[in-house]
């Protein structure tokens, strides 16, 4: 026994010499920068930042692999406590939540075939992609849950994630665990900065949105008497709201769902129910913005591709100044657009409305005479975005072009715009088709004009004009002469005084698509007028690049356009960006919006140091999704809301806005038609079948 005690003791004695010796010779010496970071950590060691442990982690923080901020579970302490260790400056960021795309559950989705494997989402989608029909949809099996170091997601009875904010710390391995990808993490920020994406769950009225708003989370914000979220989820894509809900032609209404059974939802018209809400309310909706940085961006044009980017770049935090060359902002809003369609004084609401978020404006400002690119990089502008839209308009290319009465329309309702007299004779003709011939010839209407003629050279169905501007026009009396164009102006004394015009025909498809108008020979007749009015079209008037060094270098288009990319708006000079019809030549007030916002997005990565492109996955129109022709019998629909409007007498020699605004009653009824359709699946009580 005693010779066993002795051996074990010496063998730990040898072992212990041993250890001492190994120390000495293979000694660890801890990095004091990797003890400081792990001491500053929780020592949670849940895993959540994508490291094996808290050590793991401050290795990484230390060695530079990693951020300072990489700590999901100890809150903005912990970062500024590592961030001061590692001597870097705390910047603010938004924090990212948890955002379930799905809700359409298990309980109301058609199902392929009853799965009795493995109770995980990642197992269940190993048999064809799993049992819901839905390519897209939740399988509510909960791998996301058992992912959550945080125990912030549990299934809820629908089957479906349900994602607790107060929990959430915006680690995202719920989304990587998550094999059906409806799982996202989503903030304000990258809300406002996202595009429609071929993950999310899509209403086709939203793929088809040129501003892309969320048009199904508004209708049921409105629906359950949520106005506020409404607006906050409008102004999330459209800082003009009410301007939109006034003059936006909606071409989101000409792919609802309903109207495969009935009257397209009004969708515009809940939008302006919402955006007139707040405004009648008398306290403004404040969204969210990020923590002011003070970097400078010039914005060149007030109108609503500028104003739009400016608006989200100072909700990004930036300091933007918009130079607009008109006394007043607006752009074509105020100075193309009449005051009985859209009041100055809900222009000029909405526009302080952008002011108030940090934006300073400085009017009666023109480039190339005022300031160039040049002068604005030197005054310490880190960007610049050219939104100067279409002020030119296209002439007649007839003689007699130069007689007293005739005149540009844009012109005209420039000079409306700017309060100056715009008299006009007893018999008026304006030749064009578009909106702002349609502006022209009821502004004419009002101002007294007892005849007033629209000559268009194509038929009704061509005209690029809104339907509902035709139809408001006729009701006020306003003649139309389609399939002619005029080919001769007749003066007297220097003034005009007839217009020639001759007959068309339609012939094949030109490149717009539409039938090329062709000549009738010997059909010509001759209008007696005291005005004509030219609304053909519009383009930019890019002169003051001439007086810019740096602005002659810009590279533009055969159409006299600069050539930015859609998408992105960055320009061939580095730091200058350009969209808004600038880029594509006169569109929609919307379009213009969507730009902007793209707009501040490529810049915001621009200053961020970031890839200036765009995402891979944007959904441009709903006809990248699946074609829907039927919707289910169940769901039945109701009458179309019908705008109230002032009377034809009461519109005549008047400009007070003729729309005027759908009742509370009216918006909700109309709420109920809307089908809350998404990318594959209707969400709807009670439905049972996919469409």
């Amino acid at each position: 026994m005693l010779f066993e005690a002795l051996a074990i003791g010496g063998l730990g004695l040898a072992s212990a010499l041993g250890l001492g010796v190994a120390a000495k010779v293979f000694a660890v010496e801890v990095d004091p920068l990797v003890e400081a970071v792990e001491e500053a950590l929780p020592g949670a060691n849940c895993g959540g930042c994508g490291y094996a442990g808290c050590a793991s982690a401050a290795l990484a923080i230390a060695t530079h692999k990693a951020e300072a901020n990489i700590c999901v579970g100890g809150g903005p302490e912990i970062t500024e406590a590592v961030s001061e260790v590692m001597g870097v400056e705390v910047v603010y960021r938004e924090p990212d939540l948890s955002l379930v795309d799905c809700t359409y559950g298990t309980d109301t989705a058609e199902l392929k075939f009853a799965y009795d494997g493995v109770q995980d989402c990642r197992a269940a989608v190993l048999l064809a992609g799993g049992p819901k029909v839905c390519e897209i949809g939740c399988l509510g099996l909960g791998s996301c849950v058992k992912a959550c170091p945080f125990g912030a997601i549990e299934i809820g009875e629908d089957h479906l994630p349900k994602v607790d904010p107060v929990l959430c710390t915006g680690c995202g391995n719920c989304v990587t665990a998550c094999p059906k990808d409806i799982i996202h993490l989503n903030s304000v920020t990258r809300r406002i900065l996202g595009f429609n994406a071929d993950y999310n769950c899509l209403a086709p009225c939203q793929a088809t949105c040129p501003a892309q708003i969320d048009i199904p989370s508004y209708i049921k914000a409105i629906a359950e008497g949520r106005y506020e979220d409404a607006v906050t989820v409008i102004k999330e894509h459209n800082p003009f709201p009410l301007v939109c809900g006034r003059v936006c032609p909606h071409p989101c209404e000409e792919q609802c769902r309903r109207g495969l059974d009935n009257e397209p939802v009004n969708i515009n018209h809940l939008k302006r129910f919402a955006a007139d809400y707040e405004m009648h309310s008398g306290e403004r909706i404040q969204p969210f913005c990020l923590p002011k940085n003070e970097r400078k961006v010039a914005i060149v044009g007030g109108g609503p591709a500028g104003l739009s980017a400016a608006y989200y770049l100072a909700r990004l935090g930036y300091a933007p100044t918009v130079f607009e060359s008109q006394p007043h902002l607006g752009g074509m809003l105020r100075y193309g657009i009449p005051e009985y369609r859209l009041p100055k004084k809900i222009l000029n609401w909405e526009i302080q409305g952008i002011l108030d978020l940090g934006c300073t404006a400085k009017t009666n400002m023109e480039m190339g005479k005022d300031f160039t690119i040049d002068s604005l990089k030197a005054e310490g502008f880190e960007a610049i975005y050219l939104g100067v839209g279409c002020w030119s308009s296209r002439g007649l290319r007839l003689d007699g072009e130069d007689l007293e009465g005739v005149l540009p329309g844009t012109d005209m309702l420039i000079d409306r715009g700017n309060l100056l007299e715009t008299p006009v004779g007893d018999k008026v003709v304006v030749i064009g088709g578009g909106n702002t011939a349609m502006d022209c010839a009821r502004t004419c209407w009002r101002l007294g004009a007892k005849e007033v003629t629209l000559l268009y050279r194509r038929s009704r169905a061509e005209m690029p004009a809104n339907d509902i501007e035709v139809i408001e026009a006729e009701h006020e009396g306003i003649q139309f002469h389609f399939l002619a164009a005029p080919t001769k102006l007749i003066g007297e004394g220097g003034r005009v005084t007839g217009l020639e015009y001759i007959q068309m025909e339609l012939g094949e498809p030109d490149a717009s698509g539409r039938r090329r108008p062709v000549p009738i020979e010997g059909s010509e007749k001759t209008l007696e007028v005291d005005n004509v009015i030219a609304a053909i079209g519009q383009f930019p008037n890019l002169a003051f690049l001439e007086e810019d060094a740096e602005g002659k270098d810009l590279r533009l288009t055969k159409w006299n356009t600069i050539d930015a990319d859609i998408d992105a708006a960055f320009t061939n000079i580095e730091g200058v960006f350009s969209g808004g019809d600038t880029v594509t030549g006169a569109a929609t007030a919307v379009e213009a919006i969507g730009a902007g916002r793209r707009a501040a997005r490529a810049i915001h990565a621009y200053l961020s140091g970031e890839e200036v492109t765009a995402p891979d996955d944007w959904v441009h129109s709903s006809k990248e999704l699946p074609v829907v022709d039927q919707i289910p019998e169940a769901i039945k629909a109701g009458e179309r809301a019908k705008m109230p409007e002032l009377s034809v007498q009461e519109r005549a020699m008047s400009f007070i806005e003729v729309e005027l605004g759908l009742t509370e009653e009216m918006a909700k009824a109309e709420t109920e038609r809307c089908l809350q359709c998404g990318l594959y699946c209707y969400r709807h009580t009670g439905m049972e079948n996919q469409a």
